[in-house]
């Protein structure tokens, strides 16, 4: 018997992705994707050349969720007290107190997040990791829930820094938006011919769903054979030659918690192996390091990880419970 809850929350999503179809045109795939991660409460990054609709992808989520935004515009001479705020001395009451950083939002949009020196840029692993910042010794909890969208400039561009393997890992799930086609380049250009619909854009949810939402995927159950299927998938990377570096117990964590998120979207109580395979792909690539060999190949990090899904077993005779 499918839970209530868990029926009620993956409709009130639907009525999340219909919200945002009403401004972002096309990509419901990667829409789905995004929605997936946030509900699972995965960080998000999308890498793509600049005015695709990245930005206004991640502003119709925060807006249809309801969620406090605030939007860090990431640039080199930006520095990591502006993010994680500091500590400053206050003369009327004669002590230090802290002055709450960009960062203390539930939704934050960390925009071109690689055109930042890396000393700015790993300010959010503890962010992202543990859902707070420790500023001169003192920990402040960031505002429930949280959620991070950073996009990024591909790094061939001027002014891009790589991001760090320890930050790429922090993000659950990674994509690319792509230029739309033609159909949905003359809906875009009507759509925003005489003003711009996200300003009238209302919100379909709120925080207290959101949490609801996010409980009710830890519930959805995950069998052994799931679990064993992940560990395969893990182990199976990280004695591949062509990676250098393959999942982190952190990435199969994030692996388990989007395939609760897919059967959750399915309306699902319980994940099965198709699951954990669709998911792979968004949240594998790009935090695989490929190896020298593999760079002089040409080959993409999406396509060893269909290699690897087709080398291991996928677990058969599931019971759903």
């Amino acid at each position: 018997m499918i839970d209530r809850n868990l029926r009620r929350h993956a409709v009130h999503m639907q009525a999340v992705a219909a919200n945002i179809s009403k401004v972002f045109v096309g990509k419901e795939a990667q829409i789905h994707i995004l929605l997936v991660a946030f509900s699972a409460g995965l960080h998000v990054l999308i890498e793509d050349v600049p005015g695709v609709g990245k930005t206004t992808l991640a502003r119709c989520l925060a807006v249809s969720v309801g969620l406090d935004f605030g939007r860090i515009q990431f640039t080199p001479d930006l520095l990591p007290g502006d993010i994680t705020g500091m500590t400053i001395w206050s003369p009327e009451k004669r002590e230090f107190l802290y002055k709450e950083g960009a960062l203390m939002h539930q939704f934050v949009l960390a925009d071109e997040i690689n055109r930042a020196s890396p000393r700015t840029q790993s300010s959010l692993l503890e962010v992202m990791q543990e859902g707070s910042v420790t500023v001169d010794g003192t920990t402040h909890r960031l505002p429930q829930p949280f959620f991070v969208v950073a996009t990024q400039n591909p790094t061939s561009f001027l002014g891009a820094f790589p991001l760090p393997e320890g930050e790429l890992d922090r993000f659950g799930v990674a994509f690319s938006l792509g230029y739309p086609d033609g159909e949905d380049e003359m809906k875009i250009l009507s759509r925003f011919q005489d003003k711009d619909p996200l300003e009238e854009m209302q919100p379909v949810s709120t925080p207290e769903t959101v949490l609801g939402i996010r409980g009710s995927i830890r519930r959805v159950h995950v069998a052994d054979a799931v679990k064993r299927y992940i560990a395969d998938i893990a182990s199976e990377t990280r004695s591949s030659n062509h990676l250098k570096l393959g999942m982190s117990p952190r990435a199969s964590q994030h692996l388990m918690l989007a395939a609760q998120g897919e059967a959750f979207f399915q309306a699902r109580d319980f994940v099965i192996p198709e699951d954990v395979a669709g998911s792979a792909p968004a949240v594998l690539a790009h935090r695989l390091i490929l190896s020298a060999e593999a760079r002089m190949e040409g080959i993409d990090p999406r396509q060893i990880v269909s290699r690897i899904l087709g080398r291991v077993k996928i677990p058969t005779g599931l019971n759903e419970r």
